[in-house]
């Protein structure tokens, strides 16, 4: 029998270890396939309605406008002296992004099934494509916030774009990290539990209200704000409100505790994806 060297072989498929194995080389071999979901989801999402790429745009900014009316006329929440409408609609954009890959990525067990039981590729693939997928979303909707922004400026309102801009990049970063470390670990949980699926929209809308989204995290007392700050999403809001309006506060050691919780739930969700990603199959 002809001896088969291990060069002949493009990929080899071991088993894995008990609770955590992500193999980063593997990740990497798999970036076509990743770039092909990214397609797939960037495409199919408005690809047969009448609007199209529009609904990018509708969205955050009709959220921006209800909030407007509901929490700053009605409410008459104030906004640290900056537009109602402008205030609003950066926290909309920056919130949106990470509840869109936090609801997308919480169902991915679930809702590719059919696809795991077929063909075996990194698991973390799907995850991965839907958070670079959301990526495009955000910076449409970041050219909106801009175009507001530079609106406002040039009507001479109360904004202060600063060098906090520069971070813009790290603000992503950490959203993406913590939208996939919350959402693979819901992932992981909902294969036992599917109810927690019924809870996520509701779980969402909760996680919103309690992260200074309609509301300056200025009009916290003291006293409560490291309670807030418990939730990683407060200091990111608070930054990227902070960068491009000048209002809000940065204080490194929220931005620490922010990043620490940040990358625990990351590195809890790898291990939990991890160990149910063997036996998800089992369980369908």
């Amino acid at each position: 029998m002809k001896n088969i060297k291990s060069a002949d072989w493009t990929m080899i498929i071991k088993p894995k270890r008990p609770w955590f194995d992500i193999n980063l080389a593997e990740l990497w071999h798999h970036r076509d396939l990743i770039m092909l979901f990214v397609r797939r989801d960037f495409v199919a999402v408005y690809k047969q309605t009448i609007l199209g790429p529009l609904w990018f745009f509708i969205q955050p900014l009709f959220t921006a406008i209800v909030f407007t009316i509901v929490f700053g006329r009605i409410a008459k929440i104030p906004t640290d002296g900056i537009p109602d409408l402008l205030f609003y609609l950066c926290g909309t954009v920056a919130w949106g992004y990470f509840a869109s890959c936090l609801n997308a990525t919480s169902n991915t067990f679930v809702n590719n099934a059919a696809i795991f039981g077929k063909v075996y590729f990194p698991r973390l693939v799907v995850p991965i494509s839907v958070v670079l997928t959301n990526v495009l979303q955000f910076s449409i909707q970041f050219i909106l916030f801009i175009s507001f922004l530079l609106y406002f400026l040039f009507k001479g309102a109360p904004v202060t774009p600063n060098l906090w801009i520069l971070a813009t990049p790290v603000i992503l970063l950490q959203m993406a990290i913590l939208s996939l470390g919350t959402g693979i670990t819901v992932s992981s949980l909902t294969t036992r539990y599917r109810d927690l699926s019924f809870l996520m929209g509701f779980a969402v809308q909760l996680w919103m209200y309690a992260t200074p989204i309609v509301y300056p995290l200025s009009q916290i007392p003291d006293k409560y704000r490291l309670f807030f700050m418990l939730n990683p999403m407060s200091a990111v809001v608070e930054g990227f409100r902070f960068a491009f309006l000048g209002a809000g506060t940065i204080r490194p050691l929220e931005f620490a505790l922010s990043w620490l919780i940040t990358i625990c739930i990351f590195f809890v969700g790898l291990m939990l994806f991890s160990r149910i990603e063997k036996t998800f199959m089992d369980t369908v």
